[in-house]
């Protein structure tokens, strides 16, 4: 079977930089793929890549059979490629609803009733219905980001990319979305997660990949990475983040 995302030789600089270093990277579809590593290894830049973020200066990612560049094929890829930042990044003058029914209703084409509807199947999902008429201001920061994966998600889209999904949260606030997160890897949608969370690594991930210095130093399950790292630097890494 072909894998859903491929990335060849991925090269990405900034300035004198060199953030990816030849990334060579196979997800199937429906895998769960989490990415851990020290801040600064290439975690974050190697998603952007995906629906191009961030533009990649040598190599190829193919998504679904698509060949990732700065033409037509891009809109197609990122229809079909939801991402949850960091930062939530939803806009704050429209209601929760509003913010879920948009894209679907601009680039699916589905009517208000339509949008509406899925929206709310979708905010229920994510266990915030009754914050559905709430302006994002209104919200927790927990709240906000199962708003973001609600419209994530709004779009239907056949890969979900995570960018540190709960390093913004307070604590008390993490495990609510990572709850969210851990029912979605249960129903086969393919999910690319970058995460500082150990645990749900573990315990979600059908795949575990470490970065460090824009390379791939080590991949394999999550019982083969946290138990029997091969690599030093996997071990030191796992090591220093396991202590606290």
């Amino acid at each position: 079977m072909a894998p859903i995302i491929s990335m060849k030789g991925v090269i990405k600089r900034f300035g004198q930089f060199q953030a990816l270093r030849g990334i060579d990277l196979e997800v199937t579809e429906g895998e769960v793929l989490c990415i851990i590593g020290p801040s600064g290894s290439g975690k974050s830049t190697l998603i952007r890549c995906i629906n191009l973020l961030e533009t990649y200066e040598v190599g190829a990612v193919v998504v679904d059979g698509i060949l990732v560049q700065e033409d037509q094929s891009l809109q197609a890829v990122r229809r079909e490629v939801g991402m949850v930042f960091q930062s939530f990044n939803l806009f704050p003058h429209l209601s929760v609803l509003r913010n879920v029914m948009l894209a679907p209703m601009r680039v699916r084409g589905l009517t208000m009733l339509e949008a509406q509807k899925r929206a709310l199947e979708l905010l229920n999902r994510v266990g915030i219905t009754e914050q559905a008429d709430k302006y994002p201001a209104q919200l927790s920061g927990g709240q906000q980001q199962r708003v973001a994966i609600a419209r994530a998600l709004a779009m239907e889209p056949k890969v979900l990319l995570f960018d540190e999904p709960t390093s913004a949260l307070d604590p008390e606030m993490v495990g609510e979305v990572l709850d969210v997160m851990r029912s979605l890897a249960q129903t086969g949608v393919t999910m690319i997660v970058v995460t500082h969370e150990m645990g749900f690594a573990r315990q979600v991930g059908d795949r575990v990949l470490f970065m460090d210095g824009g390379l791939i130093v080590e991949t394999g399950t999550p019982e083969k990475i946290f138990d029997a790292p091969q690599e030093e630097r996997t071990r030191n890494f796992l090591k220093a983040i396991l202590q606290h």
